[in-house]
């Protein structure tokens, strides 16, 4: 018992330390999981734990990742993404694959190895490009778009190659795979081939058929008991019961846990199924990445040092050349392209997943696995810099020359509309209903031809260049209205337009309180938080629910929000954007103050016109 507290001890000791360190430094989470196992390293092999056995175990995470990912897939989404989805994933994919399986052929590789290594290598890792684009508000760009249309396919190309891979068995391999495997519990273990396919798409058709019409009544009935541990307990009973399923016909177990979470995708239990099963599918990924941080070959590194390096960066090399092809391609245009190529340039978390299948399905030898481990994790490693260099050289290079590439706006308009997303794109409808007429900027080429397939115009270009906005007309402009995504591109074209255009009316969009107090503090005085008013409806929603009438519960929500304005502006006064809000002591003062003074205030207001009373003075 001691032992095995200590080992999760030293793991989670390692993960709470270390990933939130990566994180801050920009690196993410997965990269933070590895080097904490590469930290802890040292102390495991003189505990001498089986970090192996560990990581056999934490592989569960992966399978649970995909009964995830298979939930997010609905048959509709995926059919509406099938152009970029198959042209740019599986082209990225296949050319990746092709061009490292001919480089392994040449080095003098069996057919046999150098497809595998091409597939392994062919992934990129979701976890860390996904986080980096949300983190630099780049999500929504093309850029952004096409690396999430690649990342898409290959977590659904995932589950074929864990199904064709054995196929690439080399037989002297296999015997010693087959050594250290337990293949007691089988279904298929006695059965001929067509016996055994029949077993093999019966228990497919059975997970299908069960989501669709088992599922639904047991969960029902396990509702009805009103504990949130069982629920939890039947969505990790259902998923470990698919993957054993799918072990004891030979397939792999993702593949089961996917089909299942794709027919459950429209269910009604869909999102309690997704907040059950992530913390668990968080903690064994995180244990999983450390595993592969602790088991990672320093000595083998330290003495093939050089070709090791020269296969990461060779690997980087490639997929960049094939990711700029595609994006030439599929007209991805300028930096877009660049950042599509350089976010997708390394090997991802799938590939360590891949390796130990192919070790133990006796297509990989040891000896070439155990280097292709650390080309994946180098290339990982990596994946910051790139990010870097796409911030501070690439992209500053195309915005320069965008000058030319940005629409020409012949037609300015005393409004400016910077974003026509959800929110932008309200704005402009109700604007327009007045009969006024704006400019509208957006930086998406994919979502103007998608707007213009309406009639609706609107012009191509960076909102947040202060040339673009000169010849948008914003000098002689009376309103400038910013609806764009990301915190730090809306407070630096707020921040812009405000000190450079005192005379002009700005109107932008805070994605939560602390970006009021942001914008507040670079001179905006016309602030809409973008989930406010809903937030309050619902508040008066909850007041008519529990049997107060409609106008009553308007008063009591007016209430509310004149005290939260005034508050919001006695926080705004003491913000300083250069100090975080936990170390600002004049803020800290000002919200005991106010927690002290004025919410009694505002409770015996707000109670006194519930009861029917004037509010008091």
């Amino acid at each position: 018992m001691a032992d095995f507290l200590l080992l999760a001890f030293i793991f989670l000791v390692a993960g709470v330390i270390a990933v939130p360190i990566a994180s801050r430094f920009g690196l993410g989470s997965v990269l933070g999981y590895l080097i904490a196992g590469i930290l802890i390293s040292p102390t495991l092999n003189f505990l001498g734990v089986d970090v192996v056995a560990v990581q056999h175990f934490a592989e569960f995470g992966v399978v649970m990742m995909l009964f995830l990912v298979g939930l997010e897939l609905e048959p509709k989404l995926l059919w509406e993404m099938r152009g970029r989805l198959v042209g740019l994933g599986g082209g990225q994919v296949l050319g990746t694959a092709v061009i490292i399986m001919a480089l392994a052929l040449f080095l003098g590789q069996a057919w046999q190895v150098s497809v595998a290594i091409g597939l392994v290598l062919a992934l990129s890792s979701t976890a860390i490009v996904l986080q980096s684009l949300n983190e630099k508000g780049l999500m929504k760009s093309d850029g952004g778009q096409a690396s999430f249309s690649v990342l898409l396919f290959q977590d659904i190309a995932v589950i074929p190659m864990l199904a064709l891979l054995p196929l690439l068995a080399v037989p002297e391999l296999v015997g010693a795979a087959e050594a250290g495997h337990d293949s007691s519990l089988s279904l298929v273990a006695d059965l001929n081939s067509w016996q055994t396919a029949l077993v093999t798409l019966g228990a497919i058709a059975f997970v299908v058929f069960g989501g669709n019409y088992l599922t639904r009544p047991i969960f029902r009935f396990i509702a009805a008991a009103r504990l949130r541990e069982l629920f939890t307990a039947a969505a990790l009973m259902m998923i470990i019961g698919i993957a054993l399923l799918m072990t004891l016909v030979g397939l792999s177990p993702a593949l089961g846990t996917f089909l299942a979470g794709v027919v459950l995708a429209n269910s009604e239990y869909r999102h309690e199924l997704e907040s059950d099963i992530e913390p668990f599918k968080g903690l064994l990924l995180g244990l999983f990445f450390m595993t592969v941080g602790a088991g990672i070959n320093f000595a083998l590194l330290t003495e093939n040092a050089g070709p090791i390096i020269g296969l990461t960066l060779g690997l980087i090399f490639v997929k960049i050349l094939v990711l700029l092809v595609l994006g030439s391609l599929f007209n991805i245009p300028g930096a877009h392209r660049w950042l599509f190529a350089l976010s997708l340039a390394q090997a991802g978390e799938f590939g360590f997943v891949l390796l130990a299948f192919t070790v133990a399905n006796g297509i990989l030898p040891d000896a070439i696995a155990d280097k292709l481990l650390l080309v994946v994790a180098l290339s990982m490693l990596l994946t910051p810099l790139l990010f870097i260099l796409y911030d501070r050289v690439i992209a500053p290079l195309y915005n320069r020359e965008q000058e030319r590439e940005a629409d020409h706006i012949p037609d300015a308009s005393p409004i400016i509309i910077a974003g026509r997303g959800r929110v932008g794109g309200i704005v402009d409808r109700i604007l327009e209903s007045a009969g006024y007429k704006s400019t509208v900027i957006d930086f998406s080429s994919v979502q103007l031809g998608r707007l213009q397939k309406f009639g609706i115009n609107a012009y191509f270009g960076d909102a947040t260049r202060p040339d673009l906005l000169r010849s948008a007309g914003i000098a002689e402009a009376k309103m400038l209205i910013v609806a764009i995504d990301g915190k730090e591109q809306i407070t630096k074209l707020v921040r812009h337009a405000v000190q450079t255009y005192p005379d002009l009316h700005v109107i932008a969009r805070a994605v939560d309180r602390d970006h009021v107090y942001e914008l507040w503090s670079v001179g905006c005085r016309d602030i809409i938080r973008e989930s406010y008013d809903s937030s309050v409806r619902m508040g008066r929603s909850a007041f008519e629910a529990i049997g107060i009438p409609r106008e009553t519960a308007d008063r009591m929500v007016g209430i509310f929000q004149d005290a939260d304005r005034r508050s919001m502006i006695e926080f705004a006064d003491v913000y300083d954007i250069d100090i975080p809000f936990y170390e600002n002591e004049a803020l800290i003062a000002k919200a005991r103050q106010l927690q002290d003074e004025w919410e009694p205030e505002l409770r015996e207001q707000i109670i006194a016109i519930m009861n029917g009373q004037g509010v008091p003075d």
